[in-house]
């Protein structure tokens, strides 16, 4: 089943500001939020719905790409992201960042756990950004690739925890060990309460007393690894794809960032793409534009060979089916669009100069022979308007 279109859930339009998109959330997470509907599975189905067109339409950067690509900029061959499927979990540990903006302090803290801030828990590591070129091939069958990324991984000695053993913490005495701390105000308006993350733990509640030596109490090492890719077919040059949990780790236990795989394709010696389709210029002789001929083009899948008509006109194009690139995460595919062009040679000798003279004044090769031709316009529009 198709994923609802992201703007139709929040129920704003697709011009909507940051602001109206975040309004559209509040009230749609207060609305469904499963304290509110306990044991009720279509809203708890809706609750993450908005928090997962939230996720995706509150960040500038993965707006725009799926202004662009729709969910395909984030689906599809093993790549996961904003419009990837996630739990409940998720939600409040994963993108705790997103109920923090959209509530901040607003006094809806004890209502959404500390208003969805992770007390008590490691910051996440940051995304990593890395290009992967691509040819027409592999992009027309999908691929395997594997590339070696310098990032953060868990240090191995202590697992992560960046403590010499599995005693040396202590609950940070500031916040004990909630990782946020609670203020009240008096004003004018009554007491008011804000809750912000804690400055003496960075939020995660306890303290390391005896540090690791291999990570000195970061819980993560700068290494190599190779990772496994397995990009879809029909991707297309600049889309960015999302591997979750594969860019850097964050500190002492602190979930990872994401991969963004940028895609880089490499230009082809012989096809041009346009889209979903391929373009290749066949040029021809003057005589097999006359006679006709068999000639062999190339195609993503090798040499085939195509049958040209006689009294072929430059400009005419030719189309094979089927020959172009996949349709990304879709049905179908594009054709491969043959352009023909007549080779007319710059130079002639006395005797191809005689027979050409000679062959000008035959009734064949007179204009009037066959009346006004189409031109390049015409043909163009006979071609696309029957395609």
């Amino acid at each position: 089943m198709s994923k609802p279109d992201f703007y139709d859930v929040l129920g704003v339009s697709k011009s909507a500001t940051a602001e109206e998109i975040k309004k559209a959330y509040r009230k749609l997470a207060i609305q469904y939020h499963p304290d509110k509907n306990p044991g009720d599975k279509a809203a708890e189905d809706k609750f993450k719905e908005a928090a997962e067109a939230y996720e995706v339409l509150s960040d500038a950067d993965k707006r725009a790409k799926y202004d662009r690509f729709g969910h395909q900029a984030f689906e599809g061959g093993g790549f996961g992201g904003g419009s990837g499927g996630f739990s409940m979990d998720d939600i409040f540990s994963n993108f705790g960042d997103v109920f923090g903006d959209a509530f901040g302090d607003s006094g809806f803290g004890s209502f959404f756990g500390g208003g969805g801030q992770r007390r008590g828990g490691a910051p996440k590591g940051t995304n990593i950004r890395i290009k992967v070129k691509m040819t027409l091939e592999e992009i027309s069958k999908g691929v395997e690739k594997k590339v070696k990324i310098k990032k953060y991984v868990a240090c191995a000695t202590c697992s992560g925890s960046g403590a010499k053993d599995g005693t040396s913490y202590s609950s940070c005495k500031t916040c004990n060990g909630t990782g946020a701390v609670r203020r009240v105000q008096n004003t004018f308006l009554g007491q008011i309460a804000t809750q912000s993350t804690c400055t003496s733990c960075n939020g995660e509640g306890k303290t390391v007393t005896a540090k690791c030596g291999t990570c000195s109490g970061e819980g993560r090492v700068y290494e190599e690894e190779t990772i496994s890719l397995n990009i879809p077919a029909g991707v297309a040059d600049g889309m960015q794809l999302s591997v979750g949990g594969r860019g850097n780790v964050g500190p002492r236990g602190g979930r990872a960032g994401d991969l963004i795989v940028v895609i880089e394709e490499e230009n082809h010696e012989e096809l041009k793409r346009d889209g979903h389709d391929l373009i290749y210029d066949l040029t021809i002789t003057y005589k097999d534009a006359v006679l006709g001929s068999s000639l062999e083009v190339p195609t993503l899948e090798g040499k085939v060979k195509i049958k040209i008509d006689a009294g072929t006109h430059a400009g005419k194009i030719l189309r094979l089916k089927g020959k172009g690139l996949p349709v990304l995460n879709g049905y179908g595919r594009g054709d491969l669009l043959i352009y023909t062009n007549i080779f007319v040679p710059s130079k002639v000798g006395a005797e191809e100069k005689e027979v050409l003279e000679k062959m000008g004044g035959m009734p064949g090769f007179s204009m009037e022979s066959e009346g006004k031709q189409k031109g390049f316009f015409e043909r163009m529009r006979d071609y696309f308007g029957n395609s």
